[in-house]
């Protein structure tokens, strides 16, 4: 690998750029864990941006999460007995209880993977 240079005020600087990194669409729980880590775990936050690894974790964490709360959702809902048969009965219980169930889902997502 050839090392370009160029000069600034007679100093001969190097030409080092990061490696690209793909687009990836990073959400709400990828931009979480990149605030949590940038306050409270700055050496990993740091060996992973200076790794090109950073992009990589945030997707991977923002992929486990998503699975995380649709399956605790389910899982909550099946165990309390809401079912279809109930949303055309009482719609709005039905929302209200589903609300419930995501709201505990990303609370637990959050203290198990996001802040972990």
């Amino acid at each position: 690998m050839e090392i370009t240079y160029h000069e600034q005020d007679g100093v001969r600087i190097p030409d080092l750029l990061m490696p690209q990194q793909p687009d990836v669409h990073l959400g709400k729980y990828a931009e979480l864990r990149r605030q949590y880590l940038m306050k409270h775990r700055r050496v990993l936050y740091a060996n992973l941006l200076t790794s090109c690894e950073l992009t990589e974790h945030l997707a991977w964490v923002e992929k486990q999460a998503l699975e995380m709360v649709d399956q605790l959702t389910q899982q909550m809902a099946k165990a309390e007995g809401v079912t279809e048969e109930l949303k055309a009965k009482d719609q709005m219980r039905w929302v209200g209880l589903m609300n419930n169930f995501k709201h505990s889902a990303e609370e637990q997502v959050l203290s198990d993977l996001i802040y972990a």
